[in-house]
Protein backbone atom coordinates (compact mmCIF):
# COMPACT_ATOMS: atom_id res chain seq x y z
CA UNK A 1 0.00 0.00 0.00
CA UNK A 2 1.74 3.79 -0.90
CA UNK A 3 1.85 5.97 1.74
CA UNK A 4 -0.86 8.71 0.65
CA UNK A 5 -3.29 6.44 0.87
CA UNK A 6 -2.44 5.97 4.81
CA UNK A 7 -2.67 9.76 4.57
CA UNK A 8 -5.36 10.77 7.24
CA UNK A 9 -8.14 13.02 4.73
CA UNK A 10 -10.06 15.66 6.29
CA UNK A 11 -14.00 16.04 6.57
CA UNK A 12 -14.16 19.16 3.61
CA UNK A 13 -12.08 17.22 1.36
CA UNK A 14 -14.55 13.62 2.19
CA UNK A 15 -17.37 16.59 1.26
CA UNK A 16 -15.66 17.87 -2.07
CA UNK A 17 -15.26 14.27 -3.09
CA UNK A 18 -19.02 13.39 -2.38
CA UNK A 19 -19.95 16.64 -4.40
CA UNK A 20 -18.25 15.72 -7.35
CA UNK A 21 -19.68 12.12 -7.46
CA UNK A 22 -23.12 13.29 -7.58
CA UNK A 23 -22.08 16.12 -9.60
CA UNK A 24 -20.94 13.33 -11.84
CA UNK A 25 -24.16 11.40 -11.37
CA UNK A 26 -26.41 14.09 -12.28
CA UNK A 27 -25.82 14.49 -15.71
CA UNK A 28 -26.85 10.78 -16.07
CA UNK A 29 -29.75 10.72 -14.28
CA UNK A 30 -31.13 14.08 -16.23
CA UNK A 31 -29.97 11.89 -19.70
CA UNK A 32 -31.94 8.76 -18.20
CA UNK A 33 -34.86 11.50 -17.76
CA UNK A 34 -34.74 12.35 -21.21
CA UNK A 35 -34.47 9.34 -22.38
CA UNK A 36 -37.33 8.01 -20.53
CA UNK A 37 -39.56 11.08 -21.65
CA UNK A 38 -38.81 10.58 -25.82
CA UNK A 39 -40.07 7.08 -25.15
CA UNK A 40 -43.45 7.70 -23.90
CA UNK A 41 -43.19 10.25 -26.14
CA UNK A 42 -42.54 8.21 -28.57
CA UNK A 43 -45.15 5.68 -27.57
CA UNK A 44 -47.99 8.27 -27.13
CA UNK A 45 -47.13 9.15 -31.20
CA UNK A 46 -47.71 5.79 -32.77
CA UNK A 47 -50.87 4.96 -29.92
CA UNK A 48 -52.55 8.09 -30.50
CA UNK A 49 -53.66 7.36 -34.31
CA UNK A 50 -55.01 3.90 -33.46
CA UNK A 51 -56.97 4.85 -30.10
CA UNK A 52 -58.20 8.16 -31.73
CA UNK A 53 -59.75 5.80 -34.80
CA UNK A 54 -60.60 2.95 -32.03
CA UNK A 55 -62.15 5.22 -29.70
CA UNK A 56 -64.28 6.74 -32.99
CA UNK A 57 -65.55 4.14 -34.68
CA UNK A 58 -66.04 1.15 -31.84
CA UNK A 59 -66.30 3.08 -28.38
CA UNK A 60 -68.37 5.78 -29.17
CA UNK A 61 -71.06 3.91 -31.37
CA UNK A 62 -71.09 1.38 -28.37
CA UNK A 63 -71.49 4.24 -26.40
CA UNK A 64 -74.35 5.83 -28.33
CA UNK A 65 -76.06 2.43 -28.90
CA UNK A 66 -75.86 2.10 -25.21
CA UNK A 67 -77.91 5.67 -24.99
CA UNK A 68 -80.54 5.01 -27.48
CA UNK A 69 -81.38 1.23 -26.31
CA UNK A 70 -84.09 3.00 -23.47
CA UNK A 71 -85.88 5.16 -25.44
CA UNK A 72 -88.60 4.00 -27.91
CA UNK A 73 -87.57 6.02 -30.72
CA UNK A 74 -88.11 5.61 -34.52
CA UNK A 75 -85.11 8.02 -35.69
CA UNK A 76 -87.07 10.63 -36.03
CA UNK A 77 -87.67 13.37 -33.62
CA UNK A 78 -86.91 13.96 -29.92
CA UNK A 79 -85.96 10.86 -27.59
CA UNK A 80 -89.22 11.47 -25.37
CA UNK A 81 -90.28 8.25 -24.72
CA UNK A 82 -88.12 6.80 -22.39
CA UNK A 83 -89.34 3.19 -21.10
CA UNK A 84 -85.66 1.40 -19.32
CA UNK A 85 -85.19 -2.11 -19.79
CA UNK A 86 -88.37 -2.58 -21.55
CA UNK A 87 -86.10 -3.48 -25.13
CA UNK A 88 -84.58 -5.45 -23.11
CA UNK A 89 -87.59 -7.57 -21.64
CA UNK A 90 -88.99 -7.40 -25.33
CA UNK A 91 -86.12 -8.74 -27.13
CA UNK A 92 -85.41 -11.83 -24.94
CA UNK A 93 -89.21 -12.09 -24.56
CA UNK A 94 -89.36 -12.64 -28.82
CA UNK A 95 -89.08 -16.20 -29.90
CA UNK A 96 -87.49 -14.89 -33.50
CA UNK A 97 -84.41 -13.21 -31.15
CA UNK A 98 -84.31 -16.60 -29.57
CA UNK A 99 -84.14 -18.51 -32.67
CA UNK A 100 -81.55 -16.01 -34.28
CA UNK A 101 -78.95 -16.73 -31.21
CA UNK A 102 -79.83 -20.22 -31.53
CA UNK A 103 -78.62 -20.08 -35.31
CA UNK A 104 -75.75 -18.24 -33.97
CA UNK A 105 -74.83 -20.93 -31.58
CA UNK A 106 -75.55 -23.68 -34.19
CA UNK A 107 -73.26 -22.25 -36.75
CA UNK A 108 -70.41 -22.46 -33.24
CA UNK A 109 -71.12 -25.91 -32.50
CA UNK A 110 -70.96 -26.80 -36.06
CA UNK A 111 -67.73 -25.03 -36.88
CA UNK A 112 -66.27 -26.95 -34.03
CA UNK A 113 -67.28 -30.22 -34.87
CA UNK A 114 -67.02 -29.91 -38.95
CA UNK A 115 -64.83 -27.39 -39.71
CA UNK A 116 -61.61 -27.80 -37.33
CA UNK A 117 -60.97 -31.62 -37.89
CA UNK A 118 -61.46 -31.13 -41.40
CA UNK A 119 -59.00 -28.18 -41.41
CA UNK A 120 -56.63 -30.04 -39.17
CA UNK A 121 -56.78 -32.73 -41.50
CA UNK A 122 -55.92 -30.93 -44.45
CA UNK A 123 -52.91 -28.87 -43.25
CA UNK A 124 -51.46 -32.27 -41.46
CA UNK A 125 -51.93 -33.06 -45.35
CA UNK A 126 -50.52 -30.25 -47.34
CA UNK A 127 -47.61 -30.02 -44.44
CA UNK A 128 -46.23 -33.22 -45.98
CA UNK A 129 -43.83 -33.01 -49.47
CA UNK A 130 -46.78 -33.86 -52.17
CA UNK A 131 -46.46 -33.17 -55.85
CA UNK A 132 -48.64 -29.87 -56.51
CA UNK A 133 -48.66 -28.70 -52.14
CA UNK A 134 -48.65 -24.99 -53.49
CA UNK A 135 -50.84 -25.22 -55.99
CA UNK A 136 -53.63 -27.35 -53.73
CA UNK A 137 -52.72 -24.51 -50.89
CA UNK A 138 -53.92 -22.09 -53.47
CA UNK A 139 -57.10 -23.31 -53.98
CA UNK A 140 -57.81 -23.77 -50.75
CA UNK A 141 -57.25 -20.09 -49.67
CA UNK A 142 -58.32 -18.37 -52.58
CA UNK A 143 -62.09 -18.50 -51.19
CA UNK A 144 -60.68 -16.22 -48.30
CA UNK A 145 -59.43 -13.78 -49.86
CA UNK A 146 -62.79 -13.10 -51.93
CA UNK A 147 -64.95 -10.50 -50.55
CA UNK A 148 -68.47 -11.60 -48.53
CA UNK A 149 -70.34 -9.88 -51.60
CA UNK A 150 -68.42 -11.77 -54.19
CA UNK A 151 -68.90 -15.20 -52.49
CA UNK A 152 -72.28 -14.40 -51.52
CA UNK A 153 -73.55 -13.55 -55.22
CA UNK A 154 -71.88 -16.59 -56.50
CA UNK A 155 -73.20 -18.53 -54.19
CA UNK A 156 -76.75 -17.37 -54.80
CA UNK A 157 -76.85 -18.17 -58.61
CA UNK A 158 -75.06 -21.80 -57.91
CA UNK A 159 -77.85 -22.68 -55.33
CA UNK A 160 -80.75 -21.12 -57.11
CA UNK A 161 -83.93 -23.92 -58.38
CA UNK A 162 -82.19 -25.25 -61.11
CA UNK A 163 -78.84 -23.64 -61.16
CA UNK A 164 -75.29 -25.33 -61.29
CA UNK A 165 -75.61 -27.28 -58.14
CA UNK A 166 -79.09 -29.18 -59.17
CA UNK A 167 -77.48 -29.44 -62.51
CA UNK A 168 -74.38 -31.34 -61.71
CA UNK A 169 -76.36 -33.37 -59.13
CA UNK A 170 -78.58 -34.57 -61.75
CA UNK A 171 -75.70 -35.23 -64.09
CA UNK A 172 -73.91 -37.61 -61.56
CA UNK A 173 -77.02 -39.45 -60.45
CA UNK A 174 -77.84 -37.73 -57.31
CA UNK A 175 -80.97 -35.68 -58.33
CA UNK A 176 -82.93 -37.01 -55.37
CA UNK A 177 -80.94 -35.46 -52.83
CA UNK A 178 -81.82 -31.66 -55.01
CA UNK A 179 -83.43 -29.62 -52.36
CA UNK A 180 -84.70 -26.24 -52.36
CA UNK A 181 -81.35 -24.95 -50.39
CA UNK A 182 -82.30 -21.83 -49.99
CA UNK A 183 -86.03 -21.98 -49.99
CA UNK A 184 -86.40 -24.59 -47.26
CA UNK A 185 -86.52 -23.82 -43.78
CA UNK A 186 -85.16 -26.83 -42.58
CA UNK A 187 -82.03 -26.88 -44.90
CA UNK A 188 -80.96 -23.27 -45.30
CA UNK A 189 -79.12 -23.05 -42.29
CA UNK A 190 -76.82 -25.82 -43.30
CA UNK A 191 -76.73 -24.86 -46.68
CA UNK A 192 -75.65 -21.72 -45.61
CA UNK A 193 -72.95 -23.18 -42.85
CA UNK A 194 -71.60 -25.23 -46.21
CA UNK A 195 -71.04 -21.89 -47.83
CA UNK A 196 -69.27 -20.54 -44.87
CA UNK A 197 -67.24 -23.42 -44.37
CA UNK A 198 -65.87 -22.89 -47.85
CA UNK A 199 -65.24 -19.29 -47.90
CA UNK A 200 -63.30 -19.75 -44.05
CA UNK A 201 -61.79 -23.22 -43.91
CA UNK A 202 -58.87 -21.82 -46.01
CA UNK A 203 -58.11 -19.12 -43.25
CA UNK A 204 -57.89 -22.23 -40.74
CA UNK A 205 -55.67 -24.36 -42.87
CA UNK A 206 -53.04 -21.30 -43.61
CA UNK A 207 -53.24 -20.75 -39.71
CA UNK A 208 -52.34 -24.25 -38.73
CA UNK A 209 -50.34 -24.31 -41.16
CA UNK A 210 -47.62 -21.83 -40.02
CA UNK A 211 -48.32 -23.33 -36.82
CA UNK A 212 -46.44 -26.38 -38.41
CA UNK A 213 -43.91 -24.45 -38.96
CA UNK A 214 -43.09 -24.26 -35.35
CA UNK A 215 -43.22 -27.79 -34.27
CA UNK A 216 -39.33 -29.15 -33.88
CA UNK A 217 -38.08 -31.40 -36.97
CA UNK A 218 -36.06 -33.00 -34.50
CA UNK A 219 -38.29 -34.18 -31.99
CA UNK A 220 -40.24 -35.85 -34.70
CA UNK A 221 -36.94 -37.47 -36.07
CA UNK A 222 -36.33 -38.68 -32.66
CA UNK A 223 -40.09 -40.16 -32.06
CA UNK A 224 -39.35 -41.73 -35.42
CA UNK A 225 -36.25 -43.10 -34.31
CA UNK A 226 -38.15 -44.40 -31.20
CA UNK A 227 -40.41 -46.22 -32.94
CA UNK A 228 -43.34 -44.16 -32.76
CA UNK A 229 -45.95 -44.74 -36.01
CA UNK A 230 -46.93 -41.83 -38.25
CA UNK A 231 -50.01 -42.01 -36.13
CA UNK A 232 -48.98 -41.55 -32.35
CA UNK A 233 -46.36 -38.75 -33.67
CA UNK A 234 -49.19 -36.94 -34.69
CA UNK A 235 -51.65 -37.52 -32.00
CA UNK A 236 -49.01 -37.16 -29.27
CA UNK A 237 -46.66 -34.49 -30.26
CA UNK A 238 -47.91 -32.53 -33.47
CA UNK A 239 -50.97 -31.67 -32.40
CA UNK A 240 -50.46 -30.93 -28.70
CA UNK A 241 -47.85 -28.40 -29.71
CA UNK A 242 -50.18 -27.04 -31.99
CA UNK A 243 -52.33 -26.45 -29.44
CA UNK A 244 -52.09 -22.84 -29.09
CA UNK A 245 -52.51 -22.59 -32.67
CA UNK A 246 -55.98 -24.48 -32.18
CA UNK A 247 -56.91 -22.15 -29.34
CA UNK A 248 -56.54 -19.07 -31.22
CA UNK A 249 -58.75 -20.15 -34.62
CA UNK A 250 -61.45 -21.66 -31.87
CA UNK A 251 -61.77 -17.80 -30.51
CA UNK A 252 -61.94 -16.94 -33.85
CA UNK A 253 -64.01 -18.92 -35.35
CA UNK A 254 -67.11 -18.49 -32.11
CA UNK A 255 -66.84 -14.48 -32.11
CA UNK A 256 -67.07 -14.62 -36.05
CA UNK A 257 -70.13 -17.29 -35.57
CA UNK A 258 -71.60 -15.15 -32.97
CA UNK A 259 -71.05 -11.61 -35.32
CA UNK A 260 -72.28 -13.55 -38.60
CA UNK A 261 -74.16 -11.02 -40.68
CA UNK A 262 -72.47 -10.41 -44.37
CA UNK A 263 -73.16 -13.80 -45.80
CA UNK A 264 -76.69 -14.42 -44.60
CA UNK A 265 -77.89 -11.23 -45.63
CA UNK A 266 -76.93 -10.87 -48.73
CA UNK A 267 -78.32 -14.74 -49.17
CA UNK A 268 -81.66 -15.22 -47.75
CA UNK A 269 -82.24 -12.19 -45.14
CA UNK A 270 -82.45 -14.14 -42.60
CA UNK A 271 -84.88 -16.06 -44.54
CA UNK A 272 -87.33 -18.07 -45.17
CA UNK A 273 -89.61 -17.83 -42.20
CA UNK A 274 -86.47 -16.42 -40.26
CA UNK A 275 -84.93 -19.99 -40.58
CA UNK A 276 -81.62 -18.40 -41.04
CA UNK A 277 -81.36 -14.90 -38.67
CA UNK A 278 -78.88 -14.11 -37.03
CA UNK A 279 -78.63 -11.84 -34.46
CA UNK A 280 -77.00 -9.50 -36.64
CA UNK A 281 -79.66 -9.63 -39.05
CA UNK A 282 -82.06 -9.26 -36.23
CA UNK A 283 -80.63 -6.02 -34.98
CA UNK A 284 -80.87 -4.37 -39.21
CA UNK A 285 -84.04 -6.22 -39.51
CA UNK A 286 -85.35 -4.60 -36.61
CA UNK A 287 -83.56 -1.22 -36.21
CA UNK A 288 -83.48 -0.13 -39.90
CA UNK A 289 -86.21 -1.85 -42.08
CA UNK A 290 -88.97 -1.68 -39.62
CA UNK A 291 -87.18 1.89 -38.05
CA UNK A 292 -87.18 0.73 -34.26
CA UNK A 293 -84.00 2.47 -33.99
CA UNK A 294 -84.47 1.98 -29.62
CA UNK A 295 -84.87 -1.39 -30.29
CA UNK A 296 -82.51 -2.52 -32.26
CA UNK A 297 -79.50 -0.42 -29.94
CA UNK A 298 -80.39 -2.68 -27.65
CA UNK A 299 -80.37 -5.45 -29.16
CA UNK A 300 -76.94 -4.41 -30.49
CA UNK A 301 -75.98 -3.87 -27.18
CA UNK A 302 -77.15 -7.42 -25.81
CA UNK A 303 -74.90 -9.24 -29.09
CA UNK A 304 -71.59 -7.17 -27.37
CA UNK A 305 -72.06 -8.06 -24.04
CA UNK A 306 -72.67 -11.70 -24.97
CA UNK A 307 -69.77 -11.38 -27.28
CA UNK A 308 -67.54 -9.40 -24.79
CA UNK A 309 -68.40 -12.11 -21.98
CA UNK A 310 -67.59 -14.91 -24.26
CA UNK A 311 -64.51 -13.48 -25.26
CA UNK A 312 -63.26 -12.79 -21.75
CA UNK A 313 -63.99 -16.25 -20.32
CA UNK A 314 -62.20 -17.90 -23.00
CA UNK A 315 -59.21 -15.47 -22.43
CA UNK A 316 -59.61 -16.23 -18.67
CA UNK A 317 -59.91 -19.68 -18.62
CA UNK A 318 -58.37 -20.84 -21.84
CA UNK A 319 -55.96 -18.59 -23.68
CA UNK A 320 -54.96 -17.24 -20.59
CA UNK A 321 -52.14 -20.18 -19.99
CA UNK A 322 -50.82 -19.62 -23.69
CA UNK A 323 -49.90 -15.78 -23.07
CA UNK A 324 -48.63 -16.64 -19.60
CA UNK A 325 -46.51 -19.01 -21.10
CA UNK A 326 -45.02 -16.21 -23.89
CA UNK A 327 -44.55 -13.95 -21.10
CA UNK A 328 -42.36 -16.07 -18.78
CA UNK A 329 -40.73 -17.44 -22.01
CA UNK A 330 -39.95 -13.57 -23.46
CA UNK A 331 -38.46 -12.79 -19.68
CA UNK A 332 -36.15 -15.78 -19.30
Amino acid sequence: MSRLSTLPVDAPSRDAAVAVVADRGTPRSASAARRGRRSTLEIVAFTAPAFILFTAFVITPILVAVFYSPFNWNGLGALNKFIGFGNYRRAFADPVFRGAAEHNVTIVVLSLLIQLPVALGLALLLNRKLRGRSVLRLIFFTPYVLSEVVTAVAWLLILQPDGFLDAFMRKIGLGGLVQTWLGDPKVVLYTMFGVITWKYIGFAIILFLAGLQGVPKDLLEAAALDGATGWDVTRRITIPLLGPTIRIWIFLSIIGSLQLFDLVWIMTLGGPANASATMSTYIIDKGFDRSQFGYGSAVSVILFMICFVVALTYQRFVLRRDTEGAITRMVR
